[in-house]
């Protein structure tokens, strides 16, 4: 492995015994993550230049005000994009050095609480490049890409998120002006939640309900001014400022944003798909949901984002549970590293897995959005439902697994993960919001089955079945076959999961119907399973993708390394099976011996995988300035590094505190 950390201590023996004893080689496994070793090579010399490229705060972030944070932020989101800026005008390809900076590995390095230009670059621009005409796209795109204007996506409401059709904003068309009027009726109109808003952008797309000759024609993109692009002042009619502290991202700068009857000319509304003529006529898309394409996007890009910042913890905790000893199985015997404990190698070792799971799934469902973004352009949409579904599941599951194992790594690195110097309560601050953001999961799972329900009423019609669903025909009033110890079987059992949760689900509605029930209120009393049946259907695609990922590319891969990707992938999968194996016992004719042989196959596999662990998490190929934790160098000096940071608090700096004369001593003096 080429070691790109900074560090230039000795490494912790234990870490350095289990690197010996690493099967394969730990730079071709960083090649086949990257896909080449020319990308890995492009990779590293990025990430050398934009960590290079930022002046660090002397002061640790967390021990800053609110404002104070926000300044810090600011001027290293400046830095960084006047660096990438330059580095893109030498290199080419912006997109991908922007997608790369603000993505889940590098970025929380680069800005670690927030970035409050973000939605400038990843959603103001992309909506206007993906929503705007040929002329919106040339002025606007110039002012944005050029920086003349920093923009923000405001779609959120106080009182409205997720459902996109309850959006309070108003924009009215005037045909005796040619402009559209900006409203919020109420406060719960009010934008609420979008990045930058606060202090940082001028500009927003305002997502709102268009209204021509006095009819709704439901929610459209617009461009808004929102303050002088000299002074910075908010334009009249323009209520706008930050929402306050949250839980992470705290640089953000989310705000909230009130518009009081705020004019724009007829040509801000951004017109590829739908178009208002001069005299108020409407003409509509083609397809409603290419409106959001845009979100479509993001929930691509968060799936790649949830395996990262996943990817960032396991590091985190294989590496300190091979450092940390505690307890002894027996007196006689030394304390033993924790990580040669079953139940913490059960805790770490799943979510290892689960992230080749998660990136094998973004690359499949990125090369999908990319070629049904360019069969739209042909003017073939029959696929971007499926699209639209598959991407909010896949949203919705990553991002809840991701969270929820996040957090499964802090408590593996016990009162330490707590520190905010381990980087693991930073890195769940984001992780779990990316739960809610884009779309809150439950919501997102019954997006995704509100199409099951149509495809499965189709497939009854005797219509065919898209690629992600073709497993319900498969096993249409067929039975699982016999256990198996292969990933194959566990497809298959999950496959009839899924198809008959969809069966049963479809049934329940059309059940309640025919006793009365209007099928508004019998989807609502069907949700919980709605929802079970969408995760099931999202979990069964994961699992084949990793499946067909792996199968593809061991012929390129050494035995040694072919030999630990299939471990993975056996770990994911039967992990996920014993996850749900009360689904299993249900739906197929999975027996509790079998549940038994499964947990069995899971308990090898830990063995198995065991000694390559670090190597595995090494492969990664995280430099200590991206993890910035002191419980995951690469060194594994964590008590060294420990009292290091916090020798860092300004609390240390004086040894005699303040409010010791103030508040102390008179207390202790007080005789009580």
């Amino acid at each position: 492995m080429v070691n790109n950390n900074n560090s230039v201590n000795k490494i912790n023996p234990d870490l350095a015994r289990e690197r010996s004893k690493c099967t394969f080689n730990v730079e071709e496994l960083t090649t086949f993550i990257d896909g080449s070793s020319e990308n890995t090579k492009t990779r590293r010399e990025r990430e050398n230049f934009f960590l290079k490229s930022i002046t660090q705060p002397k002061v640790p972030l967390e021990y800053l005000s609110h404002q104070e944070r926000y300044d810090e932020l600011m001027r290293m989101s400046v830095e960084l994009y006047t660096s990438a800026r330059e580095y893109s005008m030498e290199h080419g390809n912006p997109y991908e050095v922007y997608r790369h900076i603000l993505g889940a590995t590098l970025g929380p390095a680069l800005t670690p609480d927030g970035n409050p230009l973000t939605l400038h670059f990843i959603m103001f621009l992309a909506t206007i490049m993906g929503q705007g005409n040929d002329e919106q796209n040339v002025e606007w795109t110039t002012k944005a890409a050029g920086i003349q204007i920093i923009g923000t996506y405001a779609q959120t409401e106080l009182g409205h998120g997720t459902f996109i059709r309850g959006l309070e904003t108003t924009a009215t068309y005037d045909e005796t002006t040619e402009e559209f009027v900006l409203n919020s009726p109420t406060l719960t109109s009010y934008k609420w939640w979008p990045g930058g808003l606060g202090h940082a952008s001028n500009y927003a797309i305002v997502m709102a309900q268009l209204y021509t000759k006095g009819i709704c024609h439901g929610i459209h993109a617009f461009i808004v001014q929102l303050r002088d692009e000299d002074t910075h002042v908010p334009l009249k009619g323009i209520k706008i400022g930050e929402i306050g502290a949250k839980l992470a991202m705290n640089a953000n700068n989310n705000g909230y944003l009130g518009l009081e009857h705020v004019r724009i000319p007829r040509k801000q509304m951004l017109m590829k798909h739908s178009q208002v003529l001069k005299d108020g006529t409407y003409q509509k898309a083609p397809n409603s949901k290419l409106t959001y394409s845009t979100m479509i996007l993001m929930r691509v890009v968060i799936v790649e984002n949830a395996a990262d910042y996943l990817k960032r913890a396991v590091v985190i905790a294989t590496r300190y549970s091979a450092v940390r000893r505690q307890s002894k199985l027996k007196e006689t015997e030394p304390e033993l590293q924790i990580l040669d404990f079953v139940t913490q190698q059960y805790r770490i070792f799943p979510l290892i897995a689960t992230v080749f799971a998660f990136h094998a799934t973004a690359k499949w469902v990125w090369e999908l959005f990319t070629n049904i973004e360019r069969e739209i352009l042909e003017g073939e949409l029959t696929r971007l439902p499926e699209l639209h579904a598959i991407a909010c599941c896949l949203k919705a599951v990553s991002t809840t697994d991701c969270a929820q194992g996040v957090e499964t790594c802090r408590f593996t690195c016990g009162g330490h993960g707590f520190m905010m110097s381990s980087s693991l309560p930073t890195t769940y601050g984001i992780a779990t919001a990316a739960c809610t953001y884009e779309g809150e999961n439950t919501v997102m799972l019954l997006q995704t089955a509100r199409y099951l329900m149509k495809s499965y009423q189709g497939f009854l019609q005797g219509k065919k079945l898209t690629p992600t669903l073709v497993y319900i025909e498969k096993f249409k009033g067929r039975a699982t076959p016999s256990f198996q110890p292969r990933v194959e079987w566990i497809i298959s059992a999950l496959e009839n999961v899924a198809a008959r949760q969809i069966e049963t689900a479809h049934g329940n509605i059309m059940h309640r119907t025919q006793n009365g029930v209007d099928y508004e209120h019998a989807w609502n009393q069907t949700s919980i399973e709605l929802v079970s049946a969408a995760e099931m259907h999202c979990l069964v695609n994961v699992v084949t993708i990793f499946y067909e990922h792996v199968k593809s590319s061991k012929e390129n891969l050494s035995k040694e390394l072919a030999l630990v990707m299939e471990q993975l992938l056996e770990l994911y999968a039967v992990s996920t099976a014993l996850k749900y194996s009360g689904k299993l016992l249900q739906f197929t004719n999975t027996t509790g011996h079998d549940v038994s042989e499964l947990q069995r196959w899971l308990e090898d596999i830990l063995a198995a995988i065991r000694p390559n662990a670090v190597g595995i998490v090494d492969g990664f190929d995280l430099s200590d300035d991206i993890l910035r934790s002191t419980l995951g160098a690469y060194d594994g000096n964590v008590y060294e590094r420990l009292y290091e940071e916090a020798q860092k608090s300004p609390m240390n700096q004086d040894q005699e505190n303040k409010t010791f004369h103030k508040y102390l001593k008179p207390f202790l003096k007080s005789n009580m």
